[in-house]
């Protein structure tokens, strides 16, 4: 083949690439195994033989299983000085990305006894596609075979041999160069340009996430709609434990993002859309470029960085905030369903493969310090902690004691099912009745007269009207001071409380907002444990 086809393909006054120089003779062959990083990260065998680099393209890379056939796809020939190449090809050039030395060592013909012959009987299996040769490597040891496929000249399958040195271990996962003993990403990061290099290492990131264990254990499915999202048990206290992570309990909205084909879907725990409300959102979502279901948290911080629930709300009317979504689980990957897999597992995937988009943040965690990283929480005013084991499977839809939340203030989910008439200067209401479910029995708790600005009131009195009606939502009719309209117990909200009384009532409850994003059904009692 020759040189000529590597020259043509490179400017060398704009690469770091070896230019073709006189050959090396008087010594054993070489080979080497580079990893690169090109429009599609994969691997390139090289055997030194006719005084160039014969090269192969291998997509899924090399394997010490002799049950496993790889794709390689015959290249330009290179110099022998492209042996030592390892570095970063700048963007514009043919095959731009970061290459290093995978692998590299010396090789042989299985059967050669000296090096005239040992060449000849390598030249002879290429001339008739079956090169049969034994690696000398760091990380590839023994028999290969190199067959050519008659599809067409340049396709060709790498094959190991059964011999002493045959695995069924995964060698890529060994991912640093046994010259620098860098990845790719650290490549990149002293290499190249910052554009350049953060296209690159998404790419990178993405590929390696492909190749890890992980996604071996998780079955290869259709990908999953309108899921409903794993929830978390309240309990009283925090605690500290090494087998279990801790993450913020973010003040907003949970959301399941499914992304598919450029295509976003963004819906509430109840299958509500956000698509519009928070467009932003899904914008950068879309930038993702990846098939995968996310699970996570919208969220408006304000200037100090506190979630702002209030501006959350009424942030399409408004558009002030700054609005992220807080990703902390993978629930669906490339064709794998992942929620089979142990916890930090996902997130350790979720945190490789999250590229940096705008409004888009992983949400990280903490491991054993539950009790300093839940004092913290109360300190910068927010809302509460998240109590996760480490090895806990996702359990779609279902309230586990595997995920426990610790709230910096005692809250209430509760049913609106009726308003009083207002007092004084009051308007649109005085107080809202309150209930929860226990069954399919609505139970009266109490009553919330405070809590509302004069927006909330009118807001809150315009979504009630639409659901007035004559019935008493409860089997037994709560005492009130002014008169009651009922409606029907559909409009969620949460309220603040000191306690409760003997008989289930809440002790001076205060109204915090309204929660549309939450089922009445689902409304029971939180009881801390």
């Amino acid at each position: 083949m020759g040189l000529q086809e590597y020259t043509a393909k490179r400017q060398f006054g704009k690469t770091p690439e070896p230019k073709p120089d006189v050959t090396h003779a008087g010594r054993r062959l070489e080979f080497v195994v580079h990893k690169h990083a090109a429009r599609a990260l994969h691997y390139d065998l090289r055997l030194e033989l006719g005084g160039v680099l014969k090269s192969w393209a291998v997509p899924k890379g090399p394997s010490l299983d002799p049950a496993i056939k790889r794709l390689a796809v015959m290249v330009e020939d290179h110099p022998l000085d492209y042996k030592d190449f390892e570095g970063v090809i700048p963007e514009g050039n043919y095959g731009a990305g970061s290459v290093i030395i995978w692998d590299r060592g010396f090789y042989h013909h299985p059967h050669a006894g000296d090096d005239k012959e040992n060449e000849q009987r390598l030249l002879e299996g290429l001339k008739k596609g079956d090169l049969k040769f034994v690696l000398e490597g760091e990380k590839l040891q023994g028999e290969f075979a190199l067959v050519k496929t008659g599809k067409d000249e340049k396709s060709w399958l790498l094959l190991k041999k059964k011999d002493r040195n045959a695995a069924t271990e995964d060698i890529l996962k060994e991912n640093r160069s046994i010259v620098s003993h860098k990845t790719l990403e650290e490549i990149l990061e002293t290499g190249a340009e910052k554009t350049f290099r953060q296209k690159k290492l998404n790419q990178v990131r993405l590929h390696e996430a492909l190749e890890t264990d992980e996604l071996k254990d998780a079955p290869v499915t259709a990908m999953p709609h309108d899921i409903k999202p794993m929830l978390a048990t309240l309990i009283k206290e925090p605690f500290d434990h090494p087998d279990w992570l801790f993450e913020v309990k973010w003040d907003g909205y949970r959301a399941l993002a499914e992304i598919r084909d450029g295509a976003v879907s963004l819906y509430s725990r109840n299958g509500i859309s956000f698509d519009k409300k928070y467009l932003p959102v899904v914008e950068s979502l879309r930038k993702i470029g990846f098939e995968a279901v996310l699970d996570g948290e919208i969220v408006i911080l304000d200037d100090r960085g506190r979630p702002d629930f209030q501006q959350l709300q009424h942030y399409r009317e408004s558009g002030r905030g700054h609005l992220f979504y807080y990703v902390f689980d993978l629930l669906y990957f490339k064709g794998h369903d992942l929620t089979s897999l142990p916890l930090f597992k996902r997130k350790e995937l979720l945190k490789r493969i999250l590229p940096p988009v705008p409004k888009i943040r992983f949400s990280d965690h903490i491991w054993n310090e539950g009790v300093l990283f839940y004092q913290a929480s109360k300190e910068k005013g927010l809302e509460g902690i998240i109590a996760k084991h480490a090895q806990s499977v996702y359990e779609t839809g279902r309230r586990s004691r595997q995920w426990l939340k610790v709230k910096t203030r005692l809250t209430q989910e509760a049913v609106i099912a009726g308003f009083t008439e207002p007092r004084g200067s009051r308007k649109y209401f005085g107080a809202l009745v309150l209930g929860m479910f226990k069954g399919d029995e609505l139970l009266y708790i109490g009553h919330s007269g405070g809590g509302f600005g004069a927006r909330g009131l009118k807001e809150i009195r315009e979504k009630l009207d639409t659901l007035i009606q004559k019935e008493c939502p409860f089997n037994v009719r709560p005492e009130t001071n002014t008169p009651v309209t009922w409606v029907k117990p559909e409009l969620v909200c949460e309220t603040g409380l000191s306690g409760w009384t003997e008989d289930g009532i809440m002790r001076h409850p205060v109204f915090l907002r309204l929660r549309e994003d939450k089922a009445a059904g689902e409304v029971v009692r939180d009881n801390g444990g």
